[in-house]
């Protein structure tokens, strides 16, 4: 496991401390998780912007055109089993 050296202001610490507490984690822990889902939100976006740059406005139309005019079910018209 790697190490690092981080300096935070005194009121970002004092809170990360209290946020931690109550979750019952510690504060490395917390930064831990934090940094882990912010990571995740970025690669999600880079995903997203990946794949939108491969798409194709007459792809979707194509597949748009196939619907045709049905329009969603409502929740009375669904059959539980």
């Amino acid at each position: 496991m790697g190490t690092v050296s981080l300096r935070l202001p005194n009121f970002l610490h004092k809170e990360v401390k209290g946020i931690a507490k109550e979750e019952g984690i510690s504060i490395n822990q917390f930064i831990a998780t934090a940094l882990a889902e912010k990571m995740s939100a970025l690669r999600t976006q880079e995903y997203l912007e990946h794949r939108a740059a491969r798409g194709s406005r007459d792809k979707f139309d194509s597949a748009l055109s196939r619907v045709g005019n049905n329009h969603p079910l409502d929740e009375n018209d669904i059959a539980i089993k």
